[in-house]
């Protein structure tokens, strides 16, 4: 199995840059896809057994969603990209049909997870999203927490993005989550999606470690990242995300797994867990947070 998979190795027949499936990765839940729209162009899916956030990555869109419970149509102002500011998004549940469908052009990613419960569909509005920054120092990140256990609900799903400074440190200290271990550690598949700024015209780059936990498939990673790459992270202590001075970088988590609870738990390394116990009382980076979710209208 191949665990990272570089620019258009993750593709299926057009549209889709990226199209991951549970059964391409060989898990059971977690998916995401990537589609990149011309103006005026739309795609139609299916959502089948799973559900999914519809997040603009760049450009705004019309979802249109409809199943046997109704028809519901949200108007996503989207963002110029991943960099410059917090998109809205909508959600759209199992066992629908479902149009994108975007006037000026654009690229949307499609996080999606099997799951049991139907939920209605909705609209997540950019001003309820949470933005967290983590860490200090070199080790300092910012968290969109749009799809997040216990900020929005979903039935399996959770999602989250990272943007992550030139130079600095994510997902570290390393951890994991692919132990069922009540109150203490969550089973959770995950997908890793990368984009980079670049630097007058030069391309961005990163690097991303997986090393084995004892568990599962005994994944081991070290690659080197750039846009649209893909990593799976079926078991294993992830991190470091490294960002290339200069550049910073994103990426989109798309997790879920077979845990009767939907829950963020997991384990740090044990060699490197003390790094947390520094940051009390230090600084964030101060290029953070590189922006901040729209206020709420009243």
């Amino acid at each position: 199995m191949t665990y990272h998979l570089p620019a258009g190795r993750a593709a299926a027949d057009a549209p889709y840059a990226v199209d991951v499936t549970p059964e391409s990765a060989g898990w059971g839940y977690s998916g995401l896809r990537v589609v990149n729209l011309p103006p005026g162009g739309s795609h139609r899916f299916d959502s089948g057994e799973s559900e999914w956030i519809v997040l603009p990555l760049s450009g705004g869109c019309t979802v249109s969603t409809a199943d046997d419970f109704g028809r519901d149509t949200f108007e996503l102002t989207g963002r110029d990209s991943v960099f410059d500011g917090v998109t809205d998004f909508a959600y759209v549940p199992r066992d629908a049909r479902t149009t994108v469908t975007s006037a000026g052009g654009g690229r949307f990613a499609l996080t999606g997870a099997r799951c049991t419960r139907r939920l209605p569909a909705r609209y997540g509005p950019a001003s309820s999203v949470p933005v967290e920054l983590r860490g200090t120092g070199s080790c300092s990140r910012q968290v969109n927490n749009f799809g997040a256990a216990g900020v929005f609900e979903c039935d399996r799903l959770i999602a989250v993005e990272v943007l992550t400074p030139g130079g600095n440190w994510s997902s570290f200290p390393p951890h994991k989550h692919d132990e069922h271990r009540p109150g203490e550690e969550s089973v959770l598949e995950e997908i890793y999606y990368f984009e980079f700024a670049d630097h007058d015209g030069t391309p961005g780059l990163g690097y991303q470690r997986v090393s084995p936990s004892g568990q599962g498939r005994g994944t081991d990673v070290l690659a080197e990242v750039r846009d649209g790459d893909v990593v799976l992270i079926p078991d294993g202590w992830h991190g470091p995300s490294m960002a290339v001075p200069g550049h910073h970088m994103y990426y989109l988590n798309v997790m879920a797994g077979p845990e009767p609870e939907r829950a963020w738990l997991i384990c740090d390394h044990p060699d490197h867990a003390w790094i947390r116990d520094t940051w009390s009382g230090r600084p964030v980076d101060p290029r953070l947070p590189l922006y901040t979710a729209p206020e709420r209208s009243a």
